[in-house]
């Protein structure tokens, strides 16, 4: 077990973590990634239900 944390720790010395500026790029993309799907998904919905009701009511 500690010879696995050991290996563990060494490896973690290896990663090349990203600097602030490419940290701030990184979540700049994830974040407007992520609302740019939430508008999608909700004219899809928006979309779809108003067809449906179209014919369903």
């Amino acid at each position: 077990m500690f010879k696995f944390l050991k290996n563990v720790s060494n490896e973690m010395k290896k990663v090349s973590w990203p600097k602030g500026k490419e940290l701030r790029n990184y979540t700049f993309v994830v974040i407007s990634t992520v609302i740019f799907m939430a508008i999608f998904f909700f004219v899809v919905d928006l979309g779809i239900s108003e067809f449906l009701d179209a014919f369903f009511e």
